[in-house]
């Protein structure tokens, strides 16, 4: 054998010795330089934090920090606020009847909402082909909003609303009738006569033995809620006077 193979003899078992003994096994991590950029040390939420000077790890947002889609309400939670809110807050769905020359499109049958709980696809559906082609006025699209709100305000009263205020609004619900006392009618006195936008204070910020519900209900369902409970108001007023809802 030649010097010259000789050599590339060794060389390739050089290589195929190397090659074997550097072979990659995927099942573990690749060798990492500098780690600590990689893997920064992160402070645990409760503990003690020497970097601020209140030396805590969770920091409070500053003041008026807003969160993302967070509309803010610049009320307190008192009874001068509540009448406040009533004269500037505007429910989006109130639609007057003298600016549609109809009355809005809202279900006649109060029973008919209780006893239908639609799911939000149902709420939301397109309608059908026969209607399509025929153009949507200004008063039958907010009339429509208008019905969508009070059918998904029954859905959210069975949920948030009925253990306190009973299914119809008469402060009979299960609460009650267990010894707690019981929230005043929905249906009449002060209840008729309060404004969307006092109602929806005390949705927000509670009142009396009532806790707020800011926290669990969104402002666009507080609205929902609100035009379901003018739907059970018209309904109850029509029957004591007789009329056809």
């Amino acid at each position: 054998m030649s010097r010259i193979n000789k050599i590339l003899t060794l060389l390739l078992i050089l290589v195929v010795g190397l090659a074997t003994w550097v072979r990659i096994d995927f099942t573990m991590p690749n060798i990492e330089i500098l780690p600590d950029m990689k893997y920064t040390v992160a402070w645990q939420s409760y503990s003690p934090n020497s970097v601020f000077a209140d030396g805590r790890t969770m920091q409070a947002p500053v003041a008026g920090t807003i969160a993302r889609g967070e509309r803010p309400l610049h009320y307190s939670a008192s009874k001068e606020d509540a009448v406040k809110a009533g004269e500037e807050l505007k429910n989006p769905y109130h639609v007057p009847t003298s600016e549609l020359g109809v009355a809005p499109d809202v279900p006649s049958s109060t029973e008919e909402i209780l006893n239908k709980s639609p799911d939000v696809d149902e709420v939301r559906k397109v309608p059908d082909s026969s209607r399509e082609s025929q153009p949507v006025s200004v008063a039958d699209s907010e009339s429509s909003a208008l019905n969508s709100s009070v059918e998904r305000g029954s859905e959210r009263f069975r949920i948030y609303c009925i253990a306190c205020h009973g299914p119809k609004g008469m402060g009979d619900g299960l609460v009650a009738q267990r010894g707690f006392p019981p929230p005043p009618s929905l249906l009449t006195g002060k209840s008729i006569q309060m404004k969307d936008g006092q109602l929806f204070h005390i949705l927000t910020y509670g009142q009396g033995s009532m806790a707020p519900f800011a926290g669990q209900i969104s402002q666009e369902t507080r609205w929902d809620l609100i035009n379901f409970i003018r739907e059970l108001q018209k309904n109850n007023t029509s029957i004591a006077t007789g009329a056809t809802p």
